[in-house]
């Protein structure tokens, strides 16, 4: 294992940032790097943190105001004329609004366009299921050519930003609202296309993508008190899937845990199901949002709620262990 972990990871006063915060830096600092890389926003510049790259460079932003259609449209010919766009907005209104644009203008025609969705998932809190996206996964991975990420704190969404700036293709990375807390460190490793590892253990695997690691981490140490020891993989790559990572782990432990702050009928639930399925038949239990809408609420007692916590991931894991035997292949 050469994944780095915060040393207070467990700790009452563990760092917490939003995830977002860490996706405006690394937009400013690719900017630096590159100056065809531009940005357009509807809207909501300093609620997805695009703020920092606008202030930076004024000459490379648009507001295109609430119209997200054009947002996108816009980005992909921005795209065909030699351009990087990003284009931020809350995942519910991009892709959930535009999400024809986005599969006619830019993943058909294969433009390098980056698709920021903000304040996914049920921890939006608040505002309630009308702005709680969660089929943005299961939108956003049917896409021929899309990359899709899910970063699980703000330190890997910087390095996920950067990522996905240079490597030539449309990419959808979605983004809490909320503080979450921060697990990785500077030195952790970050790849478009890998899962990671994080706790190694023989009895389950247990894997997260977003900010559901962090519970996965916590639910690993309750479960090590009762003598399950569980392997934890974060998969902060939905597509492409790290197929060699979680099929190893797979196949080590003999039974898997999925969890995803999203739909999990073709979120990330699904696509680890679809392969494992295909190459190794594994009995599997997903935690996400089974087939129904979000509610308002604040951003802690929906999780609670809706049984994302650590403390509910890990009672129905060890319910799960003692019922369900190991596949061996």
């Amino acid at each position: 294992m050469d994944y780095h972990l915060n040393p207070k990871l467990h700790d009452d006063d563990v760092e917490q940032e939003p995830i977002r915060a860490g996706f405006g830096r690394g937009l400013k600092a690719a900017g630096e790097k590159n100056t065809d890389i531009v940005a357009l926003c509807a809207d909501l510049t300093d609620s997805t943190k695009m703020s920092e790259f606008k202030e930076a460079f004024p000459e490379r932003f648009i507001e295109m105001g609430i119209a997200e259609q054009n947002l996108v449209t816009v980005a992909s010919g921005l795209a065909r004329a030699g351009r990087i766009p990003f284009t931020s907005s809350y995942a519910a209104f991009s892709p959930g609004r535009n999400w024809e644009q986005i599969r006619t203008t830019i993943a058909l025609n294969n433009m390098p366009v980056k698709i920021i969705g903000s304040h996914a998932g049920v921890s939006v809190g608040p505002d309630g299921a009308t702005h709680q996206m969660l089929e943005d996964i299961a939108l956003m991975r049917v896409l021929p050519n899309m990359i899709v990420i899910a970063p699980g704190d703000s330190i890997e969404a910087e390095k996920a930003t950067q990522a996905i700036a240079e490597n030539g293709k449309p990419s959808y990375m979605r983004l809490a609202r909320e503080k979450s807390v921060i697990f990785s460190t500077k030195e952790s490793p970050f790849d478009i296309g890998k899962a990671y590892v994080l706790h190694e253990g023989h009895d389950i695997s247990l894997m997260g993508t977003g900010m559901m690691t962090y519970q996965l981490l916590k639910a690993a140490k309750i479960l090590a008190q009762q003598g399950i020891f569980a392997e934890v993989v974060h998969v902060p790559t939905v597509k492409p899937l790290d197929e060699g990572t979680v099929l190893a782990s797979a196949r080590k432990c003999g039974r898997v845990v999925t969890a995803e702050e999203a739909q999990m009928a073709a979120g990330f639930g699904g696509a680890i199901a679809e392969l494992l399925g295909e190459k190794l038949p594994t009995p599997i239990l997903r935690f996400g949002m089974q087939d129904r809408f979000g509610e308002s609420g604040e951003a802690a007692e929906l999780i609670k709620h809706f049984n994302l916590d650590y403390e509910s991931i890990a009672g129905r894991v060890s319910e799960f262990v003692k019922q369900v035997p190991r596949y061996h292949q």
